[in-house]
């Protein structure tokens, strides 16, 4: 036993003596506190002493905690470069933020920062906190900085990016994004926000290359066939776009836009069987059904089924009458069963429903409906010459980039 406490004194004092050098070289106040729990500690072994007594096994624990194991536990972690300023703030700024009190976190932050600038830590934390707080642009001046100090820090990047889109800064987002996914290319929440950039900015050639880069990496992903399927509708490779959203929709049992746009690509390459199975398909899903009906009701007066066509024109009015209507009335081909479909009287004060697709989805469902209605009136002599004219410039397409490639190689 006196043996255990001439060890203890020994390796406990020089601890001590250990940490209040550091204390004075670093001139850091936070020290005093491991000194104050180090005398504690060593204090028990000295009662331990003084008084002949056997400290019990709870004293023990807390004797060689507060003496030894905490001053070097200290210790190992500035070897890591880790200083116990830091660890102490950064500890206080992670429980404030738990208990929901930013100001306090910040306050520990901004003490640690004006002591070292360069804390990598401080700047990610505080950026956390003032984009929480709606404070956007201190929010990525902090990312910004964090990201100087950590190169690969890559959320950072990206939070950068998505906050600059928010503030509907696209051009400086989408240039941060391609940077990120050029050191990243497998980051795939880097790659949904900027191909949603490039589509609302209508740079769908640009959009074609993000997403077909990212599914080297996501092969699988919904989400990427399908916006896919959506650049290549803009850019009228219709062919593509049937390959993406066939895709979409194999991954994705329940996805009636896919399938929607997978009808109306069949309509516009006049295979009305194919565009009627698609379309019964899509209509299960509520915002599309008015728009499926209406067109099931047109393959119908292609095919030459009047009352089928009767039947489900007035189905899509029933669901959205304001909309169906009005398309109703422009369209000729209902001209022969006009005095058969049910119009109501109040048209008027019917409010048309709000739509819940977007953007991106109302550009390209428009897109296809429109040329559908186009390639209506071409003979199917036309439609496989447009099939072959897109065939071509793809393979051409193919072979330019092909050789583009071998130059760069």
């Amino acid at each position: 036993m006196v043996v255990e406490q001439l060890i203890f004194i020994f390796i406990s004092f020089a601890i001590f003596v250990y940490m209040f050098f550091r204390m004075i070289k670093n001139n850091d106040t936070s020290y005093v506190i491991i000194l104050v729990l180090e005398a504690f500690g060593i204090a028990l072994n000295f009662v331990e002493v003084l008084f002949r007594v056997k400290l019990n096994m709870a004293f023990m624990i807390i004797k060689y905690v507060l003496a030894i194991f905490l001053p070097i536990g200290i210790i190992i972690l500035e070897k890591r470069n880790m200083q116990l300023f830091e660890v102490i703030n950064i500890t206080k700024a992670k429980i404030y933020i738990m208990l929901g009190d930013n100001k306090k976190a910040k306050e520990a932050l901004l003490k640690l920062l004006d002591k070292n600038q360069n804390n990598y830590k401080a700047h990610r934390l505080l950026a956390e906190i003032y984009e929480k707080e709606g404070g956007m642009r201190k929010a990525i001046d902090e990312y910004v900085q964090a990201i100087d100090l950590n190169k690969q820090d890559y959320d950072s990047y990206y939070k950068v990016a998505e906050l600059l889109n928010q503030l509907d800064k696209k051009e400086e987002a989408s240039q941060m994004l391609f940077n990120l996914l050029n050191k990243k290319p497998d980051m795939y929440r880097a790659t949904i926000l900027l191909g949603e950039i490039l589509l609302e900015n209508e740079m769908y050639k640009e959009a074609v290359n993000v997403y077909q880069e990212a599914l080297r990496y996501n092969p699988v992903s919904y989400d990427l066939n399908y916006n896919l399927g959506i650049a290549y509708t803009m850019l009228n490779d219709f062919q593509s776009a049937k390959i993406c959203y066939e895709k979409a929709a194999e991954i994705n049992s329940l996805a009636y836009n896919a399938k929607y746009s997978l009808a109306e690509i069949a309509l516009i390459y006049k295979e009305l069987e194919e565009a009627e199975k698609r379309f019964l398909e899509a209509i299960e899903e509520e915002q599309l059904s008015a728009d499926g009906y209406y067109e099931l009701s047109k393959i119908h007066l292609i095919k030459g089924d009047k009352d089928t066509a009767i039947k489900y024109v007035n189905i899509a009015i029933d669901i959205n009458s304001k909309k169906i209507v009005e398309k109703v009335k422009k369209d000729p081909i209902f001209i022969p069963i006009m005095a058969k479909i049910s119009i109501p009287f109040n048209l008027e004060n019917e409010k048309e429903k709000e739509e819940i697709l977007q953007e991106k989805e109302i550009k390209s469902k428009k897109h296809l409906e429109e040329m559908a209605e186009i390639t209506r009136h071409l003979s199917y002599h036309d439609i496989k010459l447009l099939k072959k004219d897109t065939q071509a410039k793809k393979i051409k397409m193919g072979q330019k980039e092909k050789q583009q490639k071998e130059i760069q190689d």
